[in-house]
């Protein structure tokens, strides 16, 4: 199949209300288009990070009574899972398709990292395009934009990746809904590439 783009449906089924009827749904019509771009963006990841990279699409089966609000694909350089590794994701909240390289909670080179970013924060600064997103949480649909933040405001989300033991960073894109639903499968697919093209030195520093 070609990507058929994601649909006004797609992004309603986090409005479903009770765990099995909304993973009934997510199942339906979500998971299906979450296979084929895991599939599709995992050579690419491969070639452009020179590690081999595997997808692992959310099961939420740890779940037994809240109804999952994202749902996602990651890709990380073990078949076994990524939660542990720095890895990139591509997923849905209701209102938005979000596209992210991600070091979170469980990684444990976190102190390294965030000493890393610190020392580069002038390339990241070059190379991030000002329309990208950070978030410090992947469980929260926020995320704070790239030309909006201050040399000093990125510094300290660097810092606290270093010192708070649940912290995360996350870097990527964020496109709301409303023009998601009006790009067709082509056209998400050639921005999720580009977008992953500007994430990758941010995945070799790590």
């Amino acid at each position: 199949m070609n990507f058929p783009g994601f649909t006004e449906e797609d992004f309603n089924v986090f409005k479903i209300d009770g765990l099995d009827a909304r993973m009934d749904q997510l199942i339906k019509h979500i998971r299906p288009k979450l296979d084929y771009l895991g599939n599709y963006f995992a050579p690419t990841l491969s070639a452009l990070t020179g590690d081999e990279m595997f997808p692992h699409v959310a099961k939420h089966a740890r779940r037994t009574i809240n109804p999952p609000n994202d749902t996602w694909v990651a890709f990380a350089n073990n078949k076994r899972g990524y939660k542990m590794l720095p890895h990139f994701q591509i997923g849905l909240w209701e209102t938005h398709l979000f596209v992210w390289f991600a070091l979170i909670y469980e990684a444990p080179n976190k102190i390294e990292y965030g000493k890393t970013l610190e020392k580069n924060i002038t390339n990241i600064r070059k190379s991030i395009p000002p329309h990208f997103v950070w978030s410090a949480d992947h469980t929260k649909p926020e995320a704070m934009i790239m030309g909006d933040l201050s040399d000093e405001e990125l510094l300290a989300l660097f810092h606290r990746l270093q010192t708070v033991k649940k912290a995360e960073i996350l870097c990527g894109l964020h496109i709301p809904r409303n023009e998601a639903i009006t790009m067709d499968g082509e056209e998400i697919i050639s921005r999720l590439n580009d977008t992953f093209q500007y994430l990758i030195p941010l995945y070799k520093m790590s």
